[in-house]
């Protein structure tokens, strides 16, 4: 009977410490690190966090990457860097649901977390998705869902994280061209708002606002806790998410560069139809400044403005500024008075300058940018060697 007796009490005390160990793994993180999609607010993929509970039957990702176009006045709000972000949980199978419809494999890495470090990641992000803490002024550099996600494991870490040495000669452009390459109309876009900063080589710190980047260092990362012993940061990465990307839009087949040079054609063009006819298109003329000086609102908003970062040392904002625009009323009255316009001497002499100096700024320039600078090189020439021709 005493035997009997041990014999349940060892069985019992067996079962509880099963049950108590299924309860420590019974919590998994995994970092998410999603492929890139067609649109341009995902061409450069996505990173997020999931979280398993066996126990509970829980399976939800958190999110840093939530945001919504129907937020009052988003696109100047994005513009101008202040833009609102949030955290989001979004259950696990919708997720996957979500990037397999769109075409984008997702990758996970299983986090090599301790018990404790596991609680108090989980406490980290239930504070961060509070009603009063879920939002935050995003940043595409410095401060996005993937650099989020970052912070967040290492804050929950007794130790510290050290991942392999840094990837040389990389900027925030060349990452960015990475992920725009096949899209040229994006990239031009990028280009033109990114100033001589984004060219500045970064260390592996700031390489991580780029997922996969993120995705790639924390493959070879380890952790050293506070006793001084080594592991691994990731214990297993797997494709959870196979998807087909889908196939991409026959994008149009004038390319920027391409319509650059037939700007810059049809401004010799008519520049040698003036010179021929002794006339002055001062229409045509009106018409550049027009353009031109739009460009240029948006290239000095964003130059003295806007808060996000590298675009306040842009020096394509020496060839695209409002200046144009606002000299349009002098322009019509030159023209119609039939008097020599200064603007275009001075112009020949300003352009010059620019393509001068663009080759040893520091700045990576568009190429598509130098048949644009041409053009109107051209166009102010045209007008000075008619108006010796008239004289």
């Amino acid at each position: 009977m005493r035997s009997l007796k041990y014999f349940f009490l060892g069985l019992f005390t067996i079962l509880t410490l099963s049950v108590c160990a299924q309860r420590q793994d019974s919590i998994r993180f995994s970092l998410l690190t999603c492929a890139p999609g067609q649109e341009i607010y995902a061409l450069f993929g996505h990173t997020a966090i999931r979280y398993e509970n066996y126990t509970q039957h829980t399976d939800i990702v958190f999110n840093y990457g939530m945001f919504s176009f129907r937020t009052p006045h988003f696109v100047m709000r994005f513009i101008s860097g202040q833009t609102d972000y949030q955290l989001g949980i979004t259950p696990y199978n919708c997720f996957e649901a979500e990037y397999a419809f769109r075409g984008s494999s997702v990758y996970q890495q299983v986090l090599n977390l301790t018990q404790g470090e596991k609680l108090r990641l989980l406490a980290l992000l239930e504070e961060n998705y509070r009603p009063e803490n879920r939002t935050y002024r995003y940043n595409y550099f410095y401060d996005n869902c993937t650099t989020r996600a970052r912070d967040r494991i290492e804050e929950a870490i007794e130790g510290s994280v050290v991942y392999p040495d840094s990837i040389a000669g990389l900027s925030f452009r060349k990452i960015v061209h990475e992920f725009t390459a096949g899209s040229d109309w994006d990239e031009l876009g990028i280009d033109l708002c990114l100033g001589r900063q984004a060219d500045e080589e970064i260390g592996k710190r700031l390489q991580m606002f780029a997922p996969f980047y993120m995705f790639r260092y924390a493959s070879d990362a380890y952790i050293i806790d506070k006793n001084g012993e080594k592991r691994p940061l990731v214990l297993q990465e797997t494709k959870i998410v196979e998807a087909e990307a889908e196939p991409a839009e026959p994008g149009s087949f004038m390319s920027p560069f391409l319509c650059a040079a037939c700007f810059l054609f049809l401004c010799v063009l008519i520049g040698w139809l003036q010179w021929r006819n002794r006339k002055i298109y001062w229409g045509w003329s009106v018409f550049l400044n027009v353009v031109q000086g739009v460009a240029g609102c948006i290239i000095a908003f964003l130059f003295f403005f806007s808060v996000h970062p590298t675009v306040s040392s842009n020096w394509l904002l020496m060839f695209l500024n409002p200046v144009p625009l606002f000299y349009i009323p002098f322009m019509i009255y030159f023209s119609l008075r039939g008097k020599k316009d200064p603007y275009h001497r001075i112009n020949v002499v300003y352009l010059t300058l620019f393509m001068v100096i663009v080759p040893v700024c520091g700045q990576k320039i568009n190429l598509s940018v130098l048949p644009l600078a041409l053009g109107l090189l051209v166009n102010s020439v045209s007008y000075v060697l008619v108006w010796n021709k008239r004289k």
